[in-house]
């Protein structure tokens, strides 16, 4: 698991991971039962089964801790290797309009974003933990379709990023927007829909 806290730097006793993943575990247990406005570290400590010295040790406040909390759902999506880009495409669409519907993925994800339009340091928070490390996506996504020649290599690396850094915000803004603006499903119908709009553009929508 990747360490996502900034007291992983600390001195002191060694970061044990087994409390690490049941803390991050109780926090999204806390948030669906409790809601973002009653869940506590102390409750989160309690349920973990850790000190709350512990976890004061890892996260200096519920904001960061949910953060990381949401973020290691994200760390669950895979882009399948579905044969060609479009399929790719939805395949990844599907997994993350999953986990988007998940009670605590939901509350916490709406929460942070929430209170991060007050806090710079959570924004900046937000887009490492969750934002750049879900860009491996497109990455891998079109490294494999360049390799089936679905896309055309690109010689600057400073386009390519910019490219990644678009596409990535195109899809998760659409998906979240879908999932949690909106509150409708992107179902299997609306992510093909969707994947035809990214790879052809709206001209060719009709």
């Amino acid at each position: 698991m990747q360490s996502r806290t900034p007291a992983a730097g600390r001195p002191g006793r060694p970061r044990s991971a087994a409390a690490d993943a049941a803390i991050l575990a109780a926090t999204r247990a806390a948030l669906v039962e409790l809601g973002w406005s009653k869940l506590t570290l102390g409750d989160v400590a309690t349920r973990a089964g850790v000190a709350k010295t512990t976890l004061y040790r890892r996260w200096s406040g519920k904001n960061e801790l949910v953060v990381d909390a949401v973020a290691e759902l994200f760390d669950e999506l895979r882009l399948p290797d579905r044969g060609s880009l479009a399929a790719d495409i939805e395949g990844v669409v599907l997994q993350f309009a999953a986990i988007l519907a998940r009670p605590e993925a939901r509350s916490g994800l709406m929460a942070v974003v929430a209170e991060s339009t007050r806090d710079e340091a959570l924004r900046e928070r937000i887009r490492e933990s969750i934002v750049e490390r879900q860009k491996r996506l497109v990455i891998e996504g079109r490294a494999r379709a360049q390799a089936r020649g679905e896309l055309p290599q690109e010689a600057d690396s400073t386009d390519a990023a910019r490219t990644a850094d678009l596409i990535f915000d195109v899809v998760a803004g659409a998906v979240v927007h879908r999932t949690l603006v909106s509150a409708e499903p992107a179902d299997e119908t609306w992510v093909r829909d969707f994947t035809r709009v990214l790879l052809t553009g709206l001209a060719a929508r009709g």
